[in-house]
């Protein structure tokens, strides 16, 4: 492809600004990026805002039909698209071409859902509706760790409710949103969906925006409270997924070689940088150490490096930034416990780091109490069930969170008592469109994904007649 553009108005423009996008597997600049100024973002709402009426007089059905061809045209395009995302976020290829198709396949099952009106009542003295209309512009600002499949939480629900988009990708990983545009800027009509790009620098301005009447936001639970706040004045809806510190609990009736490398997958998928890994895990002192040592035999086995490259099972992480942080609370762990596999950072170009496995530490670490998003787990022993629900429980966080045992009873009823969003038994981190999806406590508002996700697009309008 040519040079990578914007879409404003069923337009693409150059950015007024430029950015440099860098491949984290070389350090290496991967390329020239447009960068949106704060007027190219008013003319993307105001796009935005003049199509809005057409659109959402449009047939749900019509929208459906917009929808799938954007599934479509991903699909069509998914190897180049796939190759992109894995050069711009450092993630092995097989993952980012399931995230590809994952997009493709959010869109289509969104494009099954309805919004009828529903009848609550219907009697001699008066008939009850419950219409969904759409709220106008929304601005959607999507992650880096999984930017395409996470913009599919978003775009086709909102599309298909009427509202009209401008979607903000995040400064490190926006060339296959961008890419995508340029595929489907003719699928729907000019300013129905706008894309911009920035340098983390018109989040702000998005959000206060006054004709912008939602923000879906994924991210940080630092940057989710700026958006809940910037939001405020004008009362505006929001939806915010945000950080999560996840605890998986192990009852001591699990087989640690059975489970093990399950385990691994739970917390080191996309090295780390995932808001539903599993970031702390609790093993019943009776299999503690042979978990442990499970543990770190995967992780020792385990292949680093470009995402490109044959045989990779985690890459790089994603910037410098995150590189940093992570390695310094892999350092300030190796003083609160025991480093028994990796702890160590690759001299060769790249954001590297050896999957990690801490055992022997505790609550007041860095590492335990924090969101680390990255390769690195701790490991913590318990003796009593009830025990590890209130040490899983005790984070300002609730995105997440597993049991697992070889018996479905005691699994469940350790699951009822966990103050999560979701809580996964015998597994950790699936995400399915047709399930709803939202956080607790400081883990994020509302719902994304399935029914309850379409309707968070929507205004609730009731039409109360009278009879007789």
């Amino acid at each position: 492809m040519g040079a990578y553009k914007l879409l404003i108005n069923g337009q693409m423009v150059d950015g007024e600004l430029s950015m440099d996008v860098v491949n984290p597997a070389t350090e290496e600049k991967l390329a020239d990026c447009p960068r949106a100024s704060e007027s190219q973002l008013n003319a993307a709402v105001a796009a935005a805002k003049a199509a809005f009426p057409a659109w959402s007089k449009t047939s749900i059905d019509e929208r459906k039909a917009a929808v799938l061809k954007i599934a479509d045209v991903v699909e069509a395009n998914a190897a180049e698209l796939a190759q992109l995302l894995t050069k711009e976020q450092g993630k092995p290829i097989e993952d980012a071409t399931v995230e590809v198709y994952g997009m493709a396949a959010f869109c289509r099952y969104f494009t099954s859902l309805d919004l009828p009106v529903e009848v609550l009542e219907d009697s001699e003295g008066r008939r009850v509706e419950v219409h969904r209309n759409p709220l106008g512009v929304v601005g959607a600002i999507v992650p880096w760790n999984f930017p395409l499949i996470l913009m599919a939480f978003k775009l086709p629900p909102a599309l298909i409710a009427g509202n009209t988009l401008v979607i903000k990708p995040a400064p490190t990983t926006p060339l296959s949103t961008l890419r995508i545009a340029e595929l489907i800027q003719d699928i729907l009509p000019a300013g129905v969906i706008n894309f911009i790009t920035d340098a983390n620098d018109l989040g702000a301005p998005m959000t206060a925006h006054p004709d912008v009447r939602k923000i879906s936001f994924t991210g940080s639970t630092e940057t989710g409270a700026k958006v809940m706040a910037g939001a405020a004045g004008l009362l505006k809806r929001i939806t915010l997924e945000l950080g999560g510190n996840d605890a998986g609990i192990v009852l001591d009736d699990v087989d640690p070689k059975e489970a093990a490398q399950k385990l691994f997958d739970s917390a080191f998928q996309d090295s780390g940088q995932v808001c539903i890994a599993m970031k702390r895990l609790y093993v019943h002192e009776n299999i503690y150490d042979e978990v442990c040592e499970e543990l770190a035999s995967i992780a020792n086995d385990t292949v680093i490096g470009d995402g490109l490259e044959q045989g990779t099972k985690l890459g790089p992480l994603n910037s410098t930034m995150q590189y940093d942080k992570v390695k310094a609370l892999i350092e300030e762990a190796k003083q609160d416990g025991n480093v028994i596999a990796g702890g160590e950072f690759p001299d060769k170009p790249g954001y590297f780091i050896r999957p990690t496995i801490v055992r022997d530490i505790k609550e007041g670490s860095r590492l335990v109490d924090e969101e680390q998003f990255g390769p690195v787990l701790p490991v913590m022993s318990f003796a009593d069930e009830s025990e590890a629900v209130e040490r899983a429980n005790a984070s300002a966080w609730g995105l997440g969170g597993s049991v697992w045992s070889a018996s479905p009873e005691r699994a469940y009823a350790l699951a009822e008592q966990m103050d999560t969003g979701t809580v996964w038994i015998n597994k950790h981190a699936e995400l399915d469109p047709t399930i709803p999806f939202g956080g607790a406590k400081m883990s994020g508002l509302g719902n994304e994904l399935g029914q309850e996700g379409l309707q968070e697009f929507t205004q609730q309008k009731i039409i109360n007649i009278a009879k007789g």
